[in-house]
């Protein structure tokens, strides 16, 4: 009796909904092996991956410049242009970082706790991986292999969806990660590329309950936005990064100017960036750390406190208060003492880092408390909001919702948890 191997469907023949659980559907059947494999058989597949990176740089690079000259034809703008561009020392630091994350530790098969029951019964809590995760990108190709060393490494397989301008280079990426996979004996299948720019594949992978364990989208506010409006997948993502940082009445003068120049001046357009100063009445050098700003040519908007310590202070909105800038513009308030501090974070800041400087240990320890966010610091920028900073040394994104993973993602976020229950013999009475 002859058996003859299954016709597998051609992708790009299958509708949206079709195509994403068969890409799924391979990729969960691929996360099987990958939760078999040892922590040196990982490690040894990521330096792999990086040797298969390094090797394709010629075939990489050209197809970047295929996407830049794309974007240059489109009309991008410099800042999306320079994300988008590759050289030879940008691809080997993307191989670097794939070899780093080789070098990691494990999280899978890491026993959360123990315990024993009256009655003999032994439990654990032991982590495994999540599944199949499913990443929405936009133009930042370095995702691409980003993404897939760190699932790979905590044994999940991921499905990518990159944005149309880094179409090319993402696909060789893939390819060549995939090559250094299959190497030592990897499936290509756990690390995919959708195959299609059709923008109703990103709605079918957000329905794809079942099939997709968890989406991260890495993005644009309003890639963000319609993942967590649309999704039916558990989604790991922040939506905006309002980070505030409060100048108490017992700050340092010192180390209020240079901790609010570098949270917000240091890199204005990172999501850990401070968005908004609040000065208390108290503090006596609220002059001199907005003047600071100022001069180092940041654009302030105030409440009419603040705009009277500096007239090139300008009036703040309503808005201004809720809003991420990302640029060399900052709002100030001048609160009266902590808990109006409190307050005014509480009605505006996003939960994702808000910082306090002060020399008072008590005050210090109730904004620890109080503040409701992933990230809150004391005496330290917020531009320390990142997963290296942390020494985690990679992460897939920044969490600001309240359960599973908050703050940076890295290895342990990409995990979850099963009991193990050993018995001799019990039945429940």
């Amino acid at each position: 009796m002859t058996v003859q191997t299954p016709v597998r469907p051609d992708p790009d023949s299958l509708a949206p909904e079709a195509l994403v659980e068969h890409l799924a559907r391979d990729g969960r059947a691929a996360q099987r092996v990958l939760a078999r494999l040892a922590d040196e058989e990982k490690a040894a597949a990521l330096k792999a991956a990086a040797e298969a990176l390094r090797a394709a740089e010629a075939e990489i690079l050209a197809a970047n410049a295929q996407d830049m000259a794309a974007g240059e034809e489109k009309g991008l703008s410099a800042a999306l242009l320079d994300r988008l561009r590759l050289d030879a020392g940008r691809l080997a630091s993307i191989a670097a970082a794939v070899d780093q994350v080789a070098t990691l530790p494990d999280p899978v098969g890491e026993v959360i706790s123990r315990a024993e029951r009256p009655n003999g019964l032994r439990l654990s809590r032991v982590r495994i991986p999540i599944g199949l995760i499913g990443i929405i990108y936009e133009s930042r190709p370095n995702v691409t292999a980003d993404a897939a060393a760190l699932c790979l490494r905590s044994g999940n397989a991921v499905l990518l969806r990159g944005g149309s301008e880094a179409l090319h280079s993402n696909r060789a990426i893939r390819a060549a990660f995939a090559r250094g996979l299959e190497s030592v004996g990897v499936p290509a299948a756990a690390i995919q590329l959708v195959p299609t720019q059709d923008r109703a594949v990103v709605g079918a992978m957000l329905s794809a309950a079942g099939l997709i364990d968890m989406i991260v989208p890495r993005g644009g506010k309003s890639l963000v936005a319609r993942v967590q409006a649309d999704a039916r997948v558990p989604v790991l993502a922040h939506l905006d990064g309002i980070c505030h940082t409060y100048v108490h009445a017992a700050a340092d003068g010192d180390m209020a100017r240079r901790l609010t120049l570098n949270a917000k001046m240091r890199r204005t357009g990172i999501c850990g960036a401070m968005e908004t100063l609040l000065l208390d009445t108290q503090f006596p050098e609220s002059a001199s750390v907005v003047a600071g700003l100022l001069d180092a040519g940041c654009e302030l908007r105030g409440d009419a406190r603040a705009r009277a310590l500096d007239p090139r202070i300008l009036a703040a909105s309503a808005e201004d208060w809720d809003t991420e800038y990302l640029d060399s513009v900052l709002s100030v308030a001048v609160v009266d003492g902590l808990d109006a501090a409190l307050e005014h974070i509480a009605a505006h800041s996003s939960h994702h880092t808000d910082a306090i400087v002060t020399e008072d240990a008590a005050a210090a320890e109730r904004f620890l408390a109080e503040v409701d966010s992933a990230i809150v610091m004391v005496n330290a920028s917020s531009q320390f909001a990142d997963g290296g900073e942390f020494g985690l040394g990679a992460e897939i994104g920044i969490a600001t919702g309240r359960l599973h993973a908050r703050g940076p993602v890295a290895l342990e976020g990409l995990t979850t948890y099963k009991w193990l229950v050993r018995g001799s013999g019990q039945a429940r009475p």
